[in-house]
């Protein structure tokens, strides 16, 4: 799940805020709630929409490709790109909640083992906890999807970031033929599913710690393609295409139509939402709707320790072997996981990501009043 760039970590020149894709990272997320919590909601029967919701984690890579280059890609071009600010950028805005998620993980599985509880005996693995650390686990490098497992796109999206001068190339050489970038790139997508899966025995879409790297690679590249055609004005009617994008989303998930057709949709829908401007997008611009879209990376990587307290505490109350509940405590559990990630975001991600990106400005700060010392004349004191 990517945590997408603000307008203002491009430098001076910041490019218009884009409030109804802030907005659709909440729904992408509120996806990946419900393909995690269905199981707990004592039903019966699980819908194809939901049973689809790892899809949301494609509509997060394929956005993140869209929004890194409407912030970064006119500087890359016109070579004010600076790489080593850009990662360091992406570091605050990920790392701090990606830590404290996994400790916290950590802590509630040595917790629950000191309790008597009994979890899942993979949650701590610890030869996978340098790999975790290091945000390298979604590359082949750890032995097992350990700790906070969702992380795995977080990694996946530091090999996007380390390898962003790649797409962002590639993009600028294609910006005067937008419409081809985006046919080549959704040709590969089609193309990698089909090969990846004939070769693997099952969809790329579904990869996490092996090949979640390249998981995202194909929805990045068409997200890259897809701001081309965003730079040069945009779709017609997109209020028109938006809904319509929506409708053929749910129906093709419904249907179970296959997962590359869904994500070239998810596509279309973030190009056509792009293209409107925050006042004809209504309640998708709204201070509410872009708040929720600000905790949404958040409400993805809280998801997991929040449903290991929520639902092994409900089911010792319940006495729910099942661990599975009627409506009304299922409702509680997921929106538990939004009140949680709302603490996590106010009290963690977001104060961590502002003291961080303000630590090279201090570094540069004191290197530049070293050199004025330096070189302003000595003083005699009146003593001397």
């Amino acid at each position: 799940m990517t945590a997408v760039p603000s307008p203002d970590e491009a430098g001076p020149i910041a490019p218009a805020d884009l409030r109804p894709l802030t907005a659709l990272r909440f729904v992408a997320a509120a996806w990946v709630v419900l393909y995690t919590c269905w199981p707990f909601l004592d039903v019966g029967f699980t819908p194809h929409l939901a049973s689809k919701g790892y899809l949301g984690v494609e509509l997060f890579f394929v956005l993140s490709g869209f929004i890194l280059s409407h912030v970064y890609l006119e500087a890359f071009g016109t070579r004010r790109f600076g790489y080593r600010s850009f990662l360091w950028a992406r570091i605050a805005r990920v790392y701090p909640l990606h830590l404290v998620t996994l400790l916290g993980v950590m802590a509630l599985a040595l917790g629950a083992a000191a309790a008597g509880i009994a979890m899942q005996a993979r949650v701590i693995d610890w030869p996978s906890l340098p790999a975790n650390l290091l945000m390298l686990h979604a590359w082949g490098l750890a032995p097992e999807a350990a700790f906070n497992h969702p992380s795995w796109s977080i990694s996946a999206e530091w090999f996007a970031y380390l390898t962003f001068p790649v797409f962002a190339a590639g993009a600028w050489a294609l910006r005067a033929r937008p419409w081809l970038a985006v046919a080549a790139a959704s040709a590969a997508l089609l193309a990698l599913y089909v090969v990846f899966q004939s070769l693997a025995g099952f969809p790329l879409t579904q990869a996490t710690i092996r090949w979640g790297a390249l998981r995202i690679v194909p929805c990045f590249a068409l997200g890259c393609a897809l701001y081309l055609v965003h730079r040069k004005g945009g779709v017609p009617r997109p209020g028109l295409l938006s809904a319509l994008s929506v409708v053929l989303i749910f129906a093709t998930a419904s249907l179970q139509i296959w997962d590359g057709v869904i994500v070239l949709l998810g596509g279309l829908l973030i190009l056509s939402l792009g293209s409107l401007d925050n006042v004809r997008a209504g309640p998708l611009s709204s201070r509410f709707a872009v708040w929720l879209g600000e905790i949404s990376y958040a409400l993805y990587m809280v998801l997991i320790p929040w449903t290991l307290v929520a639902v092994n505490g409900l089911a010792r109350v319940t006495g729910s072997e099942s661990k599975t509940f009627g409506l009304p405590l299922w409702l509680g559990i997921v929106l538990g996981a939004v009140m949680t990630a709302a603490l996590a975001h106010h009290l963690v991600e977001k104060p961590a990501r502002t003291w961080l990106r303000k630590l090279p400005k201090r570094e540069r700060d004191a290197d530049h009043a070293k050199v004025r010392q330096e070189k302003s004349p000595a003083r005699v004191s009146p003593a001397g």
